[in-house]
């Protein structure tokens, strides 16, 4: 790795200096300001071609010129391949976020449905995250809602499970889905071990998309049960007949051709871009997504999709084909790249014509609709800024706005809740909690806490971003609150320095009726908006959303507290130890009781282990 940085300048000439310490090796390269943040990471196949191509001075784009004179020095980090050079790219943008990069912006993980492996009675649920659990899984579904209607749809067709193993083994009848003909009741024995591995084997077929076979051996089955004068039996083999025609007409694309694809279709339209992703797995559509990566105004679409790919199955396993609605600039590469990481051939195709052509149609045509949308959406939301810094006389549009709430009962499980709203709307990814510690507090101090929160957030924004360089500080504050919590914010506000933003207090009216808002800020008059004043709708959006966050955060925290005892606190006794502690002895109560024969009878709990809990509750008493 080569690194310089006593060059004063910037632009053409810094760039044309590192040509005499670089080689023709594939590599990755990062261009940096005067300060050291990265402007931008690429890759070459020759390092030394491409930093040459940037050294000249004149033939680029407006958005590549001005990242060449914003540069003042380079790093430089070498690769055996190209592919190598690919991948680590891809890893340094998402880990860097560089200003002149296509950067996508949502990176979360996508669902899947498990059919668990354990016991007679497999169970089948959504599952996201690492795939430690035994079992088989199904996906990637588009979202949380595409798996829920398919599992609604194998419980109509296969009446499986979907209870937890707890609930599973403590029923003593059947439940409310075995009523509504959702569930067989495994649970107490009103289906086979065996039946019931035949529905479980029906379902996988199903999502491996052989339902056409299920329907055969439906139809020969409820033939022979009629037969045989079992109608009742027949009868409930017809409703699963007629329930998986329905499924199979509702699903709607249900490409023949195309067994196993990611269809992704990229729409750009000033200066914005929308990628559309649709997921085909076992010839049927498991839903669709939309994305809007960070691009600059004159970037290319083979750039954008090429940089889009390479993010996107960064943390994902690509499926066997990406069926593309451009060319990239370097299929080969990244087909290499995408098969290595599979362990398998993964294909990259842009169709002209036939069913794959259709369906990259398709997708182009929601992404097409889908920005358009966003950009309607966005220009409203200019506009809302724009109202928001008229109404509040602030010196621009805020581009991020901060609201804070709080949640507790009675000064119990207190949390506070901040949410972030800027250009883009909501910026969900922004979010933060606040579990409030203050062990001084008066139960219920509304103040107090508020204080404790402000505290808290302008400590971390001092010391992570002293200069406000980074985009993490506010430029206007919200607080659900009157005139008491804005004159304890402004207190917080004095003692670290930051009074230079802008603080609003929202109040209900002394109806406490929605559209009787009073708005308090530090040395005004409170002041009101028009009843049907669009800002006011806007301010209301936000506060009832900080509201809602808070209120969540606090049920969650108070149903954790629910179920929380005293072996929560011992070393060493996990959430497996715990669950056979209390099966053992019933209560955390009886285990503090307990002596140390008794509880090395149970199972897991070594001698080591058993002092350190008996210690534990006589040391306590």
């Amino acid at each position: 790795m080569t690194e310089t940085t006593d060059t004063p300048k910037t632009g053409h000439e810094v760039i044309q200096s590192y040509l005499k310490t670089i080689d023709s090796s594939p590599g990755v390269y990062r261009m940096l300001d005067s300060e050291s943040r990265v402007l931008y990471v690429g890759k070459a196949r020759n390092l030394r071609a491409r930093v040459s191509n940037y050294a000249r001075s004149s033939g680029h784009s407006g958005r590549i010129a001005r990242m060449i004179s914003n540069t003042a020095s380079m790093m430089f980090l070498t690769t055996k391949t190209e592919t190598e050079a690919l991948l680590l790219e891809q890893n340094l943008i998402k880990q860097l976020k560089p200003k002149f990069n296509v950067l996508l912006r949502d990176d979360k993980s996508f669902p899947n449905i498990l059919v668990t492996a354990d016991g007679d009675y497999p169970q089948i649920k959504k599952h996201r995250g690492a795939k430690k659990e035994k079992g088989n899984y199904y996906g990637p579904f588009a979202s949380a809602g595409a798996v829920n209607r398919t599992l609604n749809q194998l419980q109509r067709v296969f009446l499986l499970r979907d209870c937890s193993n707890a609930m599973f083994d403590s029923r003593t009848r059947p439940c409310l889905q075995h009523q509504i003909k959702r569930c067989s009741a495994p649970c107490v024995g009103k289906i086979s071990p065996e039946e019931y591995r035949k529905t479980v084997q029906d379902a996988q077929k199903f999502l491996n998309s052989k339902s056409t076979d299920i329907q055969v051996r439906l139809a020969a089955d409820m033939a022979a049960a009629s037969e045989a004068m079992e109608f009742e039996r027949a009868a409930a083999l017809r409703d699963r007949i007629k329930a998986l025609t329905q499924v199979q007409t509702a699903q709607g694309i249900n490409p023949q051709g195309v067994s196993e694809a990611d269809i992704i279709a990229l729409h750009l339209d000033q200066g914005q871009a929308c990628v559309q992703v649709f997921f085909i797995r076992a010839n049927q559509n498991w839903g669709n997504r939309d994305y809007y990566p960070r691009v600059g105004p004159d970037v290319d679409a083979a750039e954008v999709l090429e940089a889009f790919i390479g993010q996107f199955y960064d943390t994902r396993e690509p499926p066997r084909q990406l069926i593309l609605s451009n060319e990239i600039e370097n299929p080969d590469l990244m087909a290499d790249a995408l098969s290595g990481k599979l362990g398998r051939k993964v294909e990259l195709l842009v169709p002209q014509r036939g069913e794959k052509a259709e369906l990259v149609d398709g997708a182009l045509r929601n992404a097409r609709e889908s920005l358009a949308r966003k950009l309607a959406e966005t220009a409203t939301q200019t506009n809302l800024l724009k109202g928001l810094a008229d109404a509040f006389e602030l010196p621009a549009s805020p581009q991020r706005i901060e609201v804070y709430d709080n949640s507790h009962i009675q000064g119990t499980n207190a949390v506070g809740g901040m949410v972030v709203a800027g250009p883009d709307g909501m910026m969900k990814n922004q979010y933060r909690k606040f579990n409030i510690r203050g062990d001084e507090l008066t139960p219920g101090d509304d103040f107090g806490m508020m204080k404790e929160v402000l505290t808290r957030r302008f400590k971390r924004l001092l010391k992570e971003d002293p200069d406000r360089k980074l985009g993490m500080w506010p430029d206007l504050l919200l607080i659900d609150g009157g005139a008491g919590q804005v004159s304890a914010v402004a207190s917080i506000m004095r003692e670290y320095g930051v009074e230079d933003i802008p603080m609003v207090g929202v109040a209900k009216g002394v109806d406490r009726d929605a559209g009787k808002e009073e708005f308090h800020r530090v040395g005004k008059r409170p002041m009101a908006l028009r009843h049907n004043d669009p800002v006011l709708y806007f301010i209301q959006r936000m506060r009832d959303e900080a509201h809602r966050f808070a209120i969540g955060t606090h049920r969650a925290k108070r149903a954790k507290a629910v179920g929380a005892t005293p072996l929560d606190e011992v070393p060493g006794v996990g959430a497996a130890r715990k669950r056979a502690l209390l099966a053992h002895f019933g209560s955390a109560k009886a285990v503090g009781r307990a002596n140390l024969s008794d509880l090395l009878a149970v199972d897991g709990v070594s001698r080591a282990l058993a002092e350190r809990i008996y210690a534990f509750f006589h040391e306590r008493g």
